[in-house]
């Protein structure tokens, strides 16, 4: 089983790197582009052998307590 972990700054931080891209998409152009928020993106390995359930909860405690800073940021996850 693998879990995607998505990590991107909350909407109510400024993102300087994801302006940037913006700038730079502009400059080239692209003219339907809004906005670009920048994040991260980890992909765990799980065991096959743990419950859909377990793989969840511990998912969700290893995205809120390793993989982002919760005062700047916010996650999301998917497992497959």
């Amino acid at each position: 089983m693998k879990a995607h972990v998505y990590v991107s700054l909350k909407k109510t931080v400024l993102d300087p790197q994801g302006q940037a891209i913006h700038n730079a998409l502009r400059k080239m152009r692209y003219e339907g582009v809004v906005d670009v928020r920048q994040g991260k993106h980890f992909e765990l390995t799980l065991d096959d052998g743990i419950p859909a359930a377990a793989a969840r909860a511990e998912v969700e405690r290893i995205a809120r307590e390793v993989l982002t800073n919760p005062v700047i940021e916010e996650y999301t996850f998917r497992l497959e």
